[in-house]
């Protein structure tokens, strides 16, 4: 099954999750540093990453979504999909929750309830982080049908394989 949300040959929903996932990580290593070190400079750090991952996770769930609707009702992909989707619904509100308990207490010093969101909503990413792979590397959610090890690039119109050493349907 492709992507139906694709730039340039690529979908476009794992282009961009990288940038949520590492920006609400980093913000979990700076409220680790900062309860190693007690510097204010690692709390207001955090909150802006959180700010821009909680933002980049809304966009990414965008082209996610429009991805799981092309998924056939009724599959384990579908499945795991809704898992993986509102699984991240629940990482994103956990860190917006987080950025508002910290905003709400005016020096950005986070509380002891901003801290379990933002770990917890981190442990969840990466158990919906792996949901995600077993989309697309067991169950081939978004892969090129034609994709091969000797594929072309996607950029080029010259028909790809399928599996190894197998051509596609058409191809010679």
């Amino acid at each position: 099954m492709q992507s139906r949300a694709k730039a340039f040959g690529h979908a476009i929903h794992p282009i961009l999750i990288v940038y949520p996932l590492g920006l609400l990580t980093t913000a979990v290593i700076f409220d680790i540093l900062y309860l190693v070190t007690d510097r204010s400079g690692f709390t207001i750090a955090a909150a802006y990453t959180i700010a821009a991952g909680v933002i980049g996770g809304l966009v990414a769930a965008v082209f996610g979504l429009v991805d799981w609707l092309a998924i056939p009702a009724g599959t384990r992909a579908k499945r795991i999909g809704s898992l993986h989707g509102l699984g991240n619904v629940l990482v994103v509100v956990l860190f917006a929750v987080s950025w508002l308990l910290r905003v709400n207490a005016g020096d950005w010093n986070p509380s002891p309830v901003a801290l379990v969101c933002s770990f917890a909503g981190v442990v969840l990413a990466g158990v919906t982080g792996w949901l995600g792979g077993e989309l697309v590397e067991r169950l081939g959610v978004g892969v090129d049908e034609n994709a091969g090890l000797d594929a072309p690039s996607s950029l080029s119109r010259a028909p790809g394989t399928r599996g190894i050493g197998r051509p596609a349907p058409g191809a010679h």
